[in-house]
Parts: structure tokens; sequence; C-alpha cells
């Protein structure tokens, strides 16, 4: 130990006689690398308070759906309490405005819409639930509009892009915990 060292690096130096102290370029490093680890893990989880304007009339427990952002906010009193990346509608394939949450199902089966199997018809006519191949993922939240769900997804690499053909793609770790978070009836409100 080198008894030259005082205040903490002496305390340090200690407790650890064979570690060497940080100095400098290492500990500017080692500091770097936490925060970025950090906003990534936040980023990820989607629990930072995200930059977002309510909408005139959204109430605290509203979901919104932003298809420019491709984020979804989970609203609080005075904006979002969650935010979650997510996949959207392709061009063409996007809708907006007000829907509600009518069904909330864990590791649904999955049935093709007539479209859908028009343009993949060697799709088979049900996925079952928890299958791999199943593109609802762990949990799925149905809307009172036709065919268009917030769900999760076997394909995690489409989240942040224009990707579905309405529906809503969340990462299985987000759908699950947005999940616990709402009832049926929940409204929903997708916006530009």
């Amino acid at each position: 130990m080198d008894i030259k060292q005082s205040g903490r690096a002496a305390t340090l130096a200690a407790a650890s006689p064979h570690a060497e102290p940080l100095r400098g370029g290492h500990l500017r490093r080692l500091a770097i690398a936490l925060l970025i680890a950090l906003a990534l893990y936040v980023s990820g989880r989607g629990y930072a308070q995200a930059a977002y304007d309510p909408e005139p009339g959204v109430q605290p427990g509203t979901i919104v759906i932003s298809t420019s952002q491709r984020r979804l906010y989970l609203m609080g009193h005075g904006g979002p309490v969650a935010s979650y990346p997510v996949a959207v509608g392709k061009p063409g394939k996007q809708w907006y405005g007000w829907a509600r949450i009518d069904g909330k199902y864990v590791e649904p089966a999955w049935s093709p819409p007539a479209e859908v199997k028009r343009e993949n018809p060697r799709l088979p006519d049900v996925i079952p639930g928890g299958s791999p191949r199943n593109p609802m993922g762990k949990r799925a939240l149905t809307l009172d509009r036709d065919e268009i769900a917030i769900h999760g997804t076997n394909r995690p690499g489409s989240i942040g892009t224009y990707a579905s053909y309405g529906c809503i793609r969340m990462h299985n770790r987000d759908i699950v915990d947005l999940f616990e978070r709402v009832r049926v009836g929940t409204p929903v409100l997708m916006v530009r």
C-alpha cells in the first residue's frame, strides 16, 4: 500500500490494496461509460420523462401515440408518466383519432387479417400464442377499431419504424409493463 496517499485515496487503497486507483482519463472514461449505460437503460425501458406537449383534452391515464415520433405515451397529471418506442403503421395503413382498449390478452393467438393473408398467402390461418412465429408477442391490448391492437412483437428490429398494417408494436418488456398499467376502457389517441 502506498502510505503517501491521503483522504479517500488512502481509504480506498487500504480497503483494496491490490486495486490501482483511477486517475484522470480512466476516471473520465468510466464516468462517460456509466452515463451512456444509464441513458440506454432509461431510453430502452421507456421510463424517462419524455418531451411531449399533451394534446388538448387529454386526461391522465390516456395513451397517446405519436406517429411522427414513433412513441407511445401514458399520460399522467402534467405530462407523460411513461414513454415507449413503438412501430406504427406503414404509409397508407395509419389511422388517427380516438379509440378505446376493448380487450387485454396474454400471449394471444394470431389470425392474419384478410389483407395480410392476401399479401402472404403461405401464412397459416392461426399462429398459437407463445409461438416464436406469433407477431403479437407477450401481450395485446385490442382497440375498438377493426383488427387494430397495441401488442408485443417477434420482430424487435421493427420498433421505431413504420412497419405495421395499423397496429402499434412494442418491445415485449414494454407491452408487459403497459399491460399492467392500463385497463379495458382506457382511451387511446393517435396523433401525427
